[in-house]
């Protein structure tokens, strides 16, 4: 295990969100089922934490980019914080869908249609957001799942006014196109680690990382599937489970995607102003980290082969030992050493 590695391609912010989100999603199912009697905006807790310290990292990036116009100047630096105030914009959209639904599961008086508004406005928005993203070569997994799933908002909000009164199956016809794409994706990537893992040429390394990106998705995209035909069941009366049962692949699927927050490199630097890799800024605040961070371990088993006895007397005198090679090397190599002379041989034809 090697911590250092570990640790150096963490994303903060991804697992922050995917932590918040498997809270919740265990709050809601255990709401939905009547085992807890607490209110929605309690429930709702670990997506007010999230969201608060979204706003809180951004004002303080924001603070620190208008303090030090240095700053500015920097490679990369001014793309970096236009995304973060995008991605800020993003999230007090969602903030806002959010309010707007516990509002309607607490009082009950408002049309589904009114409270999806916010998200159908962030799905129109990211559109644009994915192409800017695109062009400054940043990553837009928020985007991209708002800009993909608009349609299937649409049809949410539709079933749930009764304006439309099919079947859940037919409701989330997006989603299964959506998981189609992921299923080939996933096989994909079955499919590219075991040719790499039975190609001579190929690193170690490199057979390592594509036989974790395979398990990673798999257990990130077949919890998943499983968990939306579990719910669309249930919601058509196929099957009686409870919430919390049928939530459980999901949140293997959020606990995969925890994990794979370690190795998911990327991040923006200007959240809360730290301005350096999230590893580096924890190092920096907490030096005796350092001494854990540069440390690995490897576990051999040598129990087959006896290991000879060094006795006291030699590994008393071994620093000595040690310092007399040094001395003789030393002065071997300050000795003049002797000239030979180049022969050539000629080889007759």
């Amino acid at each position: 295990m090697n911590l250092k590695n570990l640790f150096q391609d963490f994303n903060p912010s991804k697992f922050v969100v995917f932590t918040c989100l498997l809270i919740f999603t265990i709050l809601f199912s255990l709401r939905l089922d009547n085992n807890i009697k607490w209110s929605y905006w309690f429930v709702f807790l670990p997506i007010w934490v999230w969201k608060v310290l979204v706003v809180i990292g951004a004002f303080i990036g924001g603070s620190v980019w208008f303090r030090n116009p240095l700053y500015r100047s920097e490679t990369g630096s001014c793309n970096q914080f236009k995304a973060m105030v995008l991605s800020c914009g993003e999230h007090l959209a969602l903030l806002m869908f959010e309010l707007l639904v516990v509002v309607n599961l607490e009082s009950g008086g408002h049309e589904w249609l009114l409270v999806f508004i916010p998200l159908f406005i962030l799905s129109i928005f990211c559109i644009g957001a994915c192409i800017w993203c695109v062009k400054n070569d940043r990553t837009c997994e928020l985007e991209l799942f708002c800009a993909v799933n608009i349609l299937q908002f649409i049809f949410l909000a539709l079933r749930l006014d009764n304006i439309i009164v099919w079947s859940w199956v037919i409701v989330f016809i997006p989603i299964w196109i959506i998981m189609c794409i992921a299923v080939i994706g996933v096989l994909y990537a079955v499919a590219l680690a075991i040719i790499v893992l039975r190609s001579p040429d190929i690193l170690s390394e490199q057979r390592r990382g594509n036989v974790s990106t395979a398990i990673g998705y798999s257990f990130l995209v077949i919890p998943l599937l499983v968990f939306e035909i579990l719910l669309v069941n249930r919601l058509d009366h196929v099957n009686e489970f409870e919430f919390i049962t049928v939530s459980i692949p999901l949140v293997i699927s959020l606990v995969s995607l925890m994990c794979l927050s370690f190795g998911a490199k990327g991040g923006n630097c200007w959240w809360f102003g730290i301005r350096k890799d999230f590893c580096h800024f924890l190092l920096g605040v907490c030096p005796c980290l350092q001494e854990y961070g540069n440390i690995s371990y490897s576990i051999q088993n040598n129990d087959n082969e006896p290991q000879p006895r060094i006795p006291d007397e030699s590994r008393s005198n071994s620093n000595f030992g040690q310092t007399e090679l040094k001395t003789k090397v030393k002065e071997k190599s300050d000795q003049s050493s002797s000239v030979v002379p180049v022969l050539s041989i000629e080889v007759p034809d």
